[in-house]
């Protein structure tokens, strides 16, 4: 697969849930723990953040408190509990470009970072198959 990448988008404490972000044009920086990412954004530049509100090591959303204090203009998108209120409104709080729930589809998880980022129109060039050298076939983001 050909793709030229978009943006830079660092996760947080987001385990599994980064792999739908594989398809689209974009460098993954998977982060395991809000001090790992913290370390990271000291060397490097990210375009977008994507975070859980509640880290193993900086619950209450400790992390992107810091970080939106430090770096308020970079889109960041959070997950937090479903049905919990207070969650939710400290996250806006903050000023985070989309708020979403633990629960939420990989398609709309997908389909919000492509509005946050801008993505939409964005086209990727994947190979038709290995056997098929040569070949690909463009797709819409």
């Amino acid at each position: 697969m050909i793709v030229l990448v978009q943006a830079t988008v660092m996760t947080v404490g987001l385990d599994g849930k980064s792999e739908i972000l594989k398809e689209l044009p974009i460098r993954v920086m998977a982060m395991r723990s809000g001090s790992q990412a913290a370390r990271s954004l000291k060397n490097e530049k990210v375009d977008s953040v994507i975070s859980n509100w509640n880290l193993d090591d900086m619950e209450n959303g400790r992390f992107l408190k810091r970080f939106r204090a430090v770096k308020p203009e970079i889109p960041t998108i959070v997950f937090i509990r479903a049905g919990d209120k207070a969650q939710e409104i400290a996250a806006r709080s903050l000023g985070v470009s989309a708020v979403l729930t633990e629960e939420a589809d990989d398609e709309l998880f997908r389909q919000t970072v492509v509005n946050v980022l801008g993505l939409a129109g964005t086209v990727s060039i994947k190979a038709i198959s290995p056997a098929q050298k040569g070949r690909y076939r463009k797709e819409r983001v």
